[in-house]
Order: structure tokens, then C-alpha cells, then sequence
């Protein structure tokens, strides 16, 4: 819960690097907390009938989104790749497939040109939750 609230928190934070526990958690939270907008959805019947959306939904994805991103690219600076990868995801099918391989594989061992490893604690990530 402290990944996903610390992603929450620095939003728009594309400098830098995350562990995979950040985003592993980070999306965990997420999919778990889009559960509760998609049942007041249909609970109140806020689905469009022509587009199968829901209002509550959809605001709930706009919201994150940003942090979404953002977690994503500094989870590629911390397997060393640019944070442009990111793009790769529009691709149909192999390019979700690419940043799924990419999420799981480990940090960079030591500092890159993105920071220090964040799994080796340091005075640059003293505030984060968990990072030893």
C-alpha cells in the first residue's frame, strides 16, 4: 500500500528509477481499488449503454493514469532501457507482451545514467517506504 501511495504522491515523477516492487505493488492496488468504481458503476447504473463505460470508471483510469505511466518509466530506467519504451505498449499484442518482460526483469546492478540502484539504500531515497 506505501508503493501505491508513494506513486499517487509523485504523479508526474519521471526522473529516476522504480523496483519492481513499486510497480508490482503500485498495479496491484490499482486493479484491486478499480474494482470498487466498476461495482458503484453498475450498482448506480452509470454504464453508457453505447459504449459499455462506466462515469465513475473511467474518471478512475483518467485519474491514474499519469501515475501509471510514470511508474512504468522509471520501472524501464531501472532495467536500464530509456523511457521511451513506454510506446512500445500502443503496439497490438507484442508490444503489452514486451512491457510485461521488461516489468519483471531485475534492476541494473549499481548506478546507471537514471540514479543509483534503489534496491542499495542511499541518502537519494531515504523517504521512500521499503527501499532496503
Amino acid at each position: 500500500m506505501n508503493e501505491f501511495l508513494y506513486v499517487v504522491k509523485h504523479y508526474a515523477q519521471f526522473s529516476g528509477r522504480a523496483r519492481r516492487r513499486e510497480y508490482w505493488m503500485f498495479t496491484l492496488f490499482y486493479i484491486l481499488f478499480a474494482l470498487i468504481p466498476v461495482i458503484l458503476d453498475v450498482a448506480l447504473d452509470l454504464i453508457d449503454k453505447n459504449t459499455g463505460r462506466g462515469v465513475l470508471s473511467t474518471i478512475y483510469g483518467l485519474a491514474l493514469l499519469i501515475p501509471g505511466i510514470a511508474v512504468t518509466v522509471r520501472r524501464l530506467q531501472d532495467t536500464g532501457r530509456n523511457g521511451r519504451w513506454v510506446l512500445i505498449g500502443l503496439v497490438p499484442l507484442a508490444g503489452p507482451i514486451a512491457l510485461f518482460v521488461f516489468s519483471v526483469l531485475d534492476s541494473d546492478a549499481g548506478s546507471n545514467k537514471w540514479g543509483d540502484n534503489p534496491k542499495q539504500p542511499s541518502k537519494t531515497h531515504s523517504n521512500y517506504p521499503n527501499r532496503s
